[in-house]
């Protein structure tokens, strides 16, 4: 299979390229410093420069003729949000995914992709209480739920062009290279991690190996279409998360962080450590796909290594 991958620098994009390219297929990059994605990606890959992705579509080149697309484009969450950073959270995806819809229908039908895989985040879904949540339910009405909204109605208007377009609503990564592990890490090393706000809220955990898993079986099965939910199989709650956490490093981790402080440190992005939702990757069971590290601790100790 050629697939066209947006975002591939990311530590997302950087796994799901390892993923691809050991599958045996054909991968093409879009980066903003072509040289540099293909310094870090290797010389399997084939890099296309895309200057500016909420201003302009990607070049023709790089779309046609491939059979896929997977767009991992997006500005971290996991940052103070100001005004600013807001937009940009924003921008990055649903103008992004605006203008790589508009490339691909620029297009001739026949050199066209057949699927687009357009990541999305469980953030759709808003905070939630201790309810299961499948891919049935409806969105949430917070800021990511709004941003995650549009952003996904923009991949799926690639439908009008014939693509099968499948939107993955990722729950929290578990990796060291970035994201909430990365932020947790230090305090529980120093043995002063512990709950958030209770520990109560539910975490919708995934680790790295099952995102990029997930990602090339949503790229190849064409069985897989609208929204899936990309979270192991139990969610657990972060107050179980921490104790796991705090096992595998063997530290403690009984100080409970409390919500206020969580607030005065991120500000409004606070709401997704303190608030959380029980996703369940129920659409991926169903088409099949096994899990490679559905429990937690193994994912912890991988992640962590430890």
């Amino acid at each position: 299979m050629k697939v066209t991958v947006t975002g591939a620098t990311g530590v997302i994009g950087r796994a799901l390229v390892r993923e691809l390219l050991d599958a045996g297929d054909e991968v093409t990059v879009l980066s903003r410093d072509a040289e540099r994605a293909r310094a870090a990606l290797g010389a399997r890959v084939e890099a296309h420069r895309w200057g500016d992705a909420k201003a302009e579509p990607p070049p023709p080149a790089a779309l046609r003729g491939r059979d896929a697309v997977a767009h991992l484009l997006g500005e971290p969450v996991a940052q103070r949000w100001s005004d600013r950073a807001k937009r940009e959270i924003r921008d990055s995806r649903v103008q992004s995914t605006h203008n790589l819809v508009a490339g691909l229908g620029e297009l001739p039908e026949g050199e066209r992709p057949r699927a687009l895989v357009s990541q999305s985040a469980s953030g759709y879904y808003g905070p939630r209480d201790d309810e299961r949540v499948d891919e049935s339910a409806g969105p949430g009405d917070d800021f990511l739920a709004g941003v995650t909204l549009d952003w996904e109605a923009r991949a799926l208007s690639a439908e009008e062009l014939g693509l099968r377009v499948v939107v993955t609503r990722t729950g929290v990564v578990l990796s060291e290279q970035g994201g909430a592990l990365e932020k947790m890490l230090p305090f529980f090393k120093l043995g002063v991690g512990g709950p958030v706000a209770g520990g109560g809220q539910f975490v919708p955990w995934v680790h790295l190996d099952d995102v990029a898993g997930a990602l090339q079986f949503c790229l190849h099965r064409d069985q897989a279409t609208g929204a899936i939910n990309l979270t192991a199989p139990e969610p657990v709650t972060n107050r179980e998360l921490s104790r796991t956490l705090g096992k595998v490093l063997k530290r403690p981790a009984l100080a409970p962080v409390p919500s206020f402080a969580v607030r005065a440190l991120y500000g409004q992005m606070a709401t997704i450590v303190t608030t959380g939702v029980r996703a369940v990757p129920a659409r991926l069971l169903e088409l099949g796909y096994r899990f490679r590290r559905p429990s937690l601790e193994d994912a912890l100790r991988e992640a962590t290594g430890s």
